[in-house]
């Protein structure tokens, strides 16, 4: 049997979600089921085609919601999960499968399987704790500290950094395959990982030099904009760590597919955050979390880009006098 498993790509979340799925769905379903992969990123326009959909069953993990009546399994814990009120309307309409979960509430959707998987389904596998408490930290932005993101000593952060960064799908459907086999630690000391992080360690600290250098501070908001210099994304932890002050960060960047305004909260502020940034995001087509979110818009479409970020600022920072 042919599982098309569709996951969050260039996402450490998505990446785990994904291989817990495959070892929860290889004991429960079928242990020899034949697994293709594909990534998944949020852009303007249709994010689904039934053409994806060409597995015997069909799941999505860590993303947007599809009415598909291929789609048979479905995992997802972002408050920006339907892409319209009809497709919420059809995911509470079916109430037979037993196979589709959604709760905006987990701090990650790798924990929020882990836990569907064993509640429901009686399966659990001591071995993905780490997995587990990584996904855990890294999207419920659970740090130490801005710097601990930062100088990536940990090698989980150490993957997250090479998931995030590196071109393509393959490479992170080789880590999502190794992961069903291998410790976390292990994968991400691997010496094929290790090769891909090197250069983007050193893109990462071009980065940090860069947002230090270009980003502005006002009332409660750091800002900033990378398209010039070329960088599709960046280590949202940095203009914390630049500007701890801050509450919120707000930045335009470019990439092949996309043009994108980056949108986050600083989980150590001195102030507390006062916008659900996904209510924010969803107005402009975008979502997320209610502490960090992201808009895509065309890549011919900075201009529009750079506007939105703008109007952003202005909202997150009413109010505010420092």
């Amino acid at each position: 049997m042919k599982l098309r498993l569709l996951y969050h790509g260039h996402c450490f979340d998505g990446v785990a979600s994904a291989a817990v799925f495959t070892r929860f769905y290889r004991a429960h379903v079928d242990s020899a089921a034949d697994i293709h992969y594909g990534g998944l990123i949020h852009r303007p326009g249709a994010l689904f085609d039934e053409a994806m959909f060409d597995g015997d069953e069909n799941a999505i993990v860590d993303f947007k919601y599809s009415a598909s009546d291929r789609l048979t399994w479905w995992f997802d814990h972002h408050q920006s999960a339907f892409l319209s009120p009809e497709d919420e309307a059809h995911f509470y309409a079916d109430r037979e499968s037993g196979r589709k979960f959604w709760d905006p509430v987990s701090k990650s959707c790798t924990e929020f399987i882990a836990e569907v998987a064993r509640e429901r389904f009686g399966f659990h596998d001591d071995a993905l704790r780490p997995l587990v408490h990584w996904a855990h930290i890294i999207d419920g932005a659970l740090y130490e500290s801005a710097a601990q993101v930062v100088e990536l000593a940990a090698p989980a952060l150490q993957l997250m950094q090479v998931i995030e960064s590196v071109p393509g799908d393959d490479f992170n459907e080789w880590i999502i395959r190794e992961l069903t086999t291998r410790p976390l630690d292990e994968v991400a000391e691997d010496t094929e990982v290790q090769r891909r992080f090197q250069p983007i360690l050193a893109q990462h600290r071009a980065a940090l030099d860069i947002i230090r250098r270009k980003s502005v501070y006002a009332r409660g908001v750091v800002q900033f904009d990378l398209v010039e210099e070329g960088f599709e994304g960046f280590n949202k932890f940095i203009p914390y760590d630049v500007h701890p002050e801050t509450t919120y960060s707000v930045a335009v960047t470019r990439g092949a597919e996309r043009s994108k305004i980056s949108v986050g909260s600083n989980p150590f502020s001195p102030h507390p955050r006062r916008h659900n940034i996904a209510s924010i995001c969803e107005r402009y087509g975008g979502g997320g979390h209610a502490v960090v979110g992201a808009v895509s818009m065309g890549v011919n479409d900075v201009e529009r880009a750079r506007e939105v970020a703008r109007e952003i600022v202005a909202e997150l920072s009413e109010g505010r006098d420092s």
